[in-house]
């Protein structure tokens, strides 16, 4: 962990313009940055610097950055991790988290973004605790999400949803308190399809109202932000 008030990043990529241009970046931005270059030489930073969250890529020589995630949890260590993937599909991208990465950030991407994903999961991050985003279950007042079983439980009672709203659902559990727009909301869960527009993630998010009892004019879960997006203003826990 840094001993100064800049957190302290590891930052772990194979491709050294990547590496240094991503360093510079992240220092002037007011972190503390290690680096590392495959996975092998991440689980050993890691274990030596005890960095407040980890970027990590995925595509590495001798042990790639999923396997090197892989083995921090098993070993339970829950330091965030920001992947750098190059997955295109929704499934690929619930398969990043379900592994245990806290966000995933895909490749050509801005350097800024990067800041602001880092800056956002640190602070929803208690550090030393299993984070939400690697959490198979959470809890939110009277709402249970199953993430593994992809259902969503209510008072104890199971309710119907689609796909896409469970998906929609995940995010904002696992983003609490975040302001997101349909933009981003049709990335994350629509990903690449085709012929999708905005009004659809309205659609979706009426349905899990519906289903949550939650009043639009009087949110307890879901707040509108005119001209904006979303935000989910329940707290959300980790259930065990």
């Amino acid at each position: 962990m840094s001993t100064d008030a800049r957190p302290l990043i590891l930052l772990v990529d194979d491709e050294e313009s990547i590496l240094s241009t991503l360093k510079t970046f992240l220092e002037l931005s007011g972190f503390e940055v290690v680096t590392g270059r495959d996975g092998e030489e991440a689980l050993d930073a890691a274990a030596r610097h005890s960095p407040d969250l980890i970027v990590l890529d995925v595509l590495m020589p001798r042990l790639d950055g999923r396997e090197a995630l892989r083995r921090l949890r098993v070993g339970a260590d829950w330091t965030p991790v920001i992947l750098l993937t190059q997955v295109t599909g929704t499934a690929q991208r619930i398969m990043a988290i379900e592994e245990g990465a806290d966000d995933y950030l895909n490749k050509p991407f801005d350097p800024q973004e990067l800041v602001v994903r880092i800056r956002a999961v640190l602070r929803r991050t208690l550090a030393g605790r299993q984070a939400l985003q690697s959490s198979r279950r959470l809890k939110s007042g009277l709402v249970m999400l199953d993430r593994s079983a992809r259902r969503v439980y209510v008072s104890g009672h199971e309710v119907p949803l689609t796909p896409k709203a469970v998906s929609l659902l995940e995010h904002f559990m696992t983003h609490p308190d975040e302001l997101v727009t349909r933009s981003q909301l049709l990335d994350v869960v629509w990903g690449w399809e085709s012929g999708v527009g905005e009004r659809v993630v309205d659609t979706r998010i009426a349905e899990l109202r519906k289903a949550l009892q939650d009043d639009a004019s009087a949110p307890a879960f879901i707040e509108t932000v005119p001209g904006a997006g979303y935000r989910y203003i329940a707290p959300v826990e980790v259930e065990p």
